[in-house]
């Protein structure tokens, strides 16, 4: 005889079994089901009313250490950096975590936006350090250093104290104290939601597509008339007050080497080919390639002014990429690379040869 426990089990494997037989039922020839242990995989989405959070703790002073060690290198140590993304921290009160709307957000000589000044929901920002972070290695904190992260950002705007621990239990409370709670609305209808049930708040994209007599599909692009293109310096190097925002580079007619715009400075696509090919997609691989570009300044430097620079010193780059560092090319430091010795080995190898393509 077989137990309640086995019929389960077999129950449950006929289902799996099932289910790639019903997708190629539904979609002939186009995949299959994906499995539960697949969904779970990218079901990891933290909601507002905490929905998907998992277990888990982590108090300030650990979050402190996490941050100096992985997140001050774009941050900075109290979270105020703006070399290489916006501030996270600024430009909130202590009466604005009582009240719950940030009164700068309405001061239009204030510089700039941080991120605790927008963000209305203390999930948005588990989830986004737990799917996004750190920038050279996303997904690699664990769920407990994800709360410790968290709390020594949330304790940076004073929202919580330098003694608290953040977990799933508290987290409701937290979220009382963001200093921008309340300064969310959905009374603009673009998506559905509880003001939508008296009738007054209508969805703005009623209209039914046609699809008939279209036309050929327009080609869309933005480009600088040459007698345009240079006329107030570079725009590479001309950055906004809040971040670092990249733009052309002017200096060189469009389309060239080292326009960030141009469809000729690509690092580690598919359109790389040939002998150094490999080497290339290792920057893209590592993401090496988020922060430099192949010409011209990105957040780092290019890799062909590296090459430059440093030409023929393999041994040198090599030890470079893994140690980090920063004052060579301007304040913003790279973070240590633990990669594999033969990639490494690799782009050095490839920088030292001057970067060839």
């Amino acid at each position: 005889m077989f137990s309640l426990r086995d019929r389960m089990a077999a129950a449950l494997v006929a289902a799996c079994l099932a289910a790639p037989a019903l997708a190629q039922d539904r979609f002939p020839g186009v995949g299959r089901a994906a499995t539960p242990r697949e969904v779970a995989a990218w079901d990891i989405d933290v909601r507002p009313d905490f929905k998907g959070l998992p277990a888990g703790r982590g108090s300030v002073a650990m979050g402190q250490d996490i941050w100096e060690s992985r997140c001050a290198t774009c941050h900075g140590f109290f979270g105020e950096s703006n070399s290489v993304f916006n501030p996270l921290v600024g430009g909130t009160s202590a009466e604005d975590i009582k009240t719950g709307r940030v009164a700068t957000l309405k001061r239009t000589d204030y510089p700039g936006r941080t991120t605790l000044m927008k963000v209305p929901t203390v999930s948005t920002l588990w989830d986004y350090i737990n799917r996004a972070m750190p920038w050279d290695r996303p997904k690699s904190l664990k769920v407990d250093e994800v709360y410790a992260v968290t709390a020594f950002l949330l304790n940076l705007a004073h929202i919580v104290p330098e003694d608290f621990t953040l977990s799933d239990q508290n987290i409701a409370e937290v979220q009382q104290r963001m200093p921008n709670r309340n300064g969310m609305t959905t009374a603009h209808a673009l998506w559905p939601g509880k003001d939508f049930k008296d009738g007054r708040n209508k969805p703005d994209v009623l209209a039914k597509a046609c699809m008939r007599d279209c036309g050929p599909e327009p080609a869309t692009g933005s480009r600088l008339p040459e007698h345009a293109r240079n006329a107030h310096g570079n725009l590479r190097e001309q950055n906004r007050t809040v971040g670092a925002q990249r733009g052309s580079d002017t200096t060189r007619p469009e389309g060239r080497l080292g326009d960030a715009a141009g469809p000729v400075n690509v690092v580690g696509s598919a359109r790389q080919a040939g002998p150094h090919a490999a080497a290339i997609a290792l920057t893209q691989k590592h993401a090496c390639a988020a922060c430099h570009n192949m010409d011209g300044k990105l957040v780092g430097p290019g890799f062909s002014d590296i090459a430059r620079k440093y030409s023929g010193r393999a041994d040198y780059l090599q030890a470079k990429i893994k140690a980090g560092g920063s004052g060579v090319w301007g304040e913003t430091p790279m973070p240590p690379q633990d990669l594999p010795e033969e990639d490494t080995k690799a782009m050095a190898a490839w920088l030292a040869a001057g970067a060839p393509r």
